[in-house]
């Protein structure tokens, strides 16, 4: 992609979605459950550690593993990879 990507806003589930929104408007749902097998993630897998350490980092979705906002000790997903997935339309509640 040859334009610079940023993450605004992120909203975590109970179902191991991110809504993911970006600064141009679009909104995508990311699905976390497929990385949850991977001894990288292994962090995430109790709901309330996934939920709480949900931010933005890097101007992308992110996990601060080590609550300190270390930039290099996040877990982030390239921004690129968030943008390519299906836009949503935003519900309202």
């Amino acid at each position: 992609m040859n334009r610079f990507l940023k993450v605004v806003r992120v909203v975590p589930t109970e179902e191991y979605t991110v809504y993911v929104y970006f600064e141009d408007g679009k909104i995508v749902c990311y699905d976390a459950k497929p990385l949850l097998g991977k001894e990288v993630f292994a962090a995430l897998r109790e709901i309330t550690f996934f939920k709480k350490s949900c931010t933005i980092m890097n101007d992308t979705l992110a996990w601060d593993v080590s609550g300190m906002r270390d930039n290099s000790e996040c877990i982030d997903i390239d921004p690129d990879t968030l943008y390519e997935l299906d836009a949503i339309v935003e519900k309202m509640v």
